[in-house]
């Protein structure tokens, strides 16, 4: 008996050791440009590693699967391999009701590095809490993970990450333009719910930025083309979606997200900055949409009394001087904001999260040298990942992990994803929508993602299946630490409440 519980239990270790070793060593894949002709890029290989995390005091096991899956043109040949990292809990007894989210970043050309290990993931990148580096680099748990009710897959679209096109010679069109993206990454996402056997789960899809384009293209091509239907699509920081604003629209906008901006820096006159910044930006949402928008309108039929007066009110609300708005004409520019607003202090705010502060070389000049929040993050994320994926799940490449790989031009031409997204939802009564923007968040701002909703559901009759979700911070919303446990736990609430009761049919 004894003997035989031994042989067991070596069998079980001889396993886990097999499974937690890379399917192609790194010798066999090929450093880029170095002109290794015998060395070639695997484009369906992986390794598996088994782990246990705590989150919200609940001990979760769960396996990670990391690698390359193919991208297959219409002859059924690898053209690619997009690099993903799959998380499943595995004390699970029904997987069939548990629900799959499919996380996606933007750019065009980010990997998706930022959502995996600071927000959703089951591990979080060393940095405080306000989302600023510090050092030693590394991971940590991540407390506020929605790995304790459902399982994620992080992927990325060729040419980030370590997703690379099987050769040089695969046409460039096939993967890097709106359509192109959404065409094959919804193939892609067929062949990985089937080989992973999620047919029968809920299924989410999650986009930052230039990944809500993505994903709410998605949206409708799964069920176009691969009969695929979700149950939710989240939106993290969107952007236009295809949505065109028009001179007016453009220049009205911006001006909530200036006032956050300002308030932030203590930079409004003492009666708007004593106000909560929830309290504040109602009066200046209103201001914008009913008197700032069709004053903009009017161009130059707008009588000169009419304009000082609403300059006057953009200066109140912005931090700006009277004088700065008059000269550019009602529409100051978002990188002369970023310069402007902090000129006299010596410093620049960020473009995607405005908290963070920059120095240039001169105070003179229309905008920032570099985005002060970019370079922070970059300086804390890029060691944390290449670390985490080669020391903890085992994945080991000389491939150069991309944080924003080669991917231009990009085709931008036939963007309706606004739309897609739109029909998606009117064509299957499950899928819902929630937003969720940063009131600092220059580059995707809060107010445009609002006036996304309202064009997109010009009818209103999407209403009670859409939310949207606001956050002390920018377009990281959960670098900061009280919104990574809010903001995690609006899309725990998000998926329980578009979880349909069982037998509860798909009808309008």
């Amino acid at each position: 008996m004894k003997k035989t519980l031994f042989s067991l239990l070596l069998l079980v270790a001889i396993n886990q050791s097999n499974a937690q070793e890379p399917t192609v060593k790194p010798k066999e894949i090929a450093k880029e440009n170095s002109g290794a002709s015998n060395l070639v890029f695997n484009p369906d290989q992986s390794t598996v590693t088994n782990h246990v995390t705590t989150i919200r005091g609940t001990k979760v096991p769960y396996k990670a699967t990391t690698g390359t899956m193919p991208v297959w043109d219409e002859d059924g040949k690898a053209i690619a391999g997009l690099f993903y990292t799959y998380y499943e809990r595995t004390d699970v007894k029904d997987r069939d009701s548990r629900p799959l989210v499919i996380s996606f970043n933007g750019g065009p050309g980010s990997a998706s590095v930022w959502m995996h290990i600071a927000y959703t993931g089951p591990k979080l990148l060393n940095i405080d809490d306000e989302g600023y580096p510090v050092q030693p680099y590394g991971i940590k748990e991540n407390p506020y993970s929605i790995l304790d009710v459902a399982d994620i897959v992080f992927v990325n679209p060729v040419n980030t990450g370590y997703s690379r096109a099987t050769s040089k010679d695969i046409p460039k069109e096939k993967f890097f333009g709106v359509n192109a993206d959404i065409k094959y990454l919804a193939d892609w996402i067929g062949s990985f719910v089937t080989r992973s056997n999620r047919w029968a789960s809920p299924k989410y899809l999650i986009g930052e930025s230039y990944g809500t384009t993505r994903v709410s293209g998605l949206a409708l091509e799964l069920q176009n083309s691969e009969w695929m239907y979700l149950n939710g699509v989240i939106l993290v920081s969107p952007t236009t979606l295809g949505i065109t604003r028009g001179v007016a629209a453009d220049a009205a906008l911006k001006l909530p997200y200036f006032a956050a901006t300002a308030w932030f820096h203590k930079k409004l006159p003492s009666d708007l900055q004593a106000k909560d910044l929830t309290a504040l930006l109602p009066e200046i949402e209103d201001f914008t949409i009913n008197e700032l928008l069709p004053a903009i309108s009017k161009g130059s039929s707008l009588d000169n009394e009419k304009k000082k007066e609403i300059a006057a009110r953009i200066a109140r609300y912005s931090g700006l001087s009277e004088k700065v708005v008059l000269q550019n004409n009602l529409d100051v520019p978002f990188n002369y904001f970023w310069k402007e607003l902090l000129r006299d202090e010596g410093f620049t705010v960020g473009r995607l999260d405005s908290r963070y502060k920059g120095i240039d070389r001169k105070d003179a000049g229309d905008g920032p040298d570099f985005n002060a929040e970019l370079t922070s993050w970059l300086h804390s994320f890029t060691p944390a990942i290449n670390m985490y994926l080669r020391n903890e799940l085992n994945y080991k490449t000389d491939f150069k992990y991309n944080m924003f790989g080669p991917v231009h031009p990009w085709d931008r031409s036939g963007d309706e994803t606004a739309e897609n997204l739109r029909q998606a939802m009117a064509q299957n009564p499950y899928l819902n929508l929630m937003v969720q923007s940063g009131y600092y968040d220059g580059a995707c701002d809060y107010f445009n993602a609002k006036y996304n909703l309202w064009q997109m559901d010009p009818s209103g009759k999407l209403k009670e299946r859409i939310s949207w979700k606001g956050y002390r911070s920018g377009h990281m919303m959960y670098l900061r630490k009280q919104d990574l446990e809010s903001a995690n736990e609006d899309i725990r609430t998000f998926i329980k409440n578009s979880l349909p009761k069982a037998g509860a049919p798909a009808k309008y």
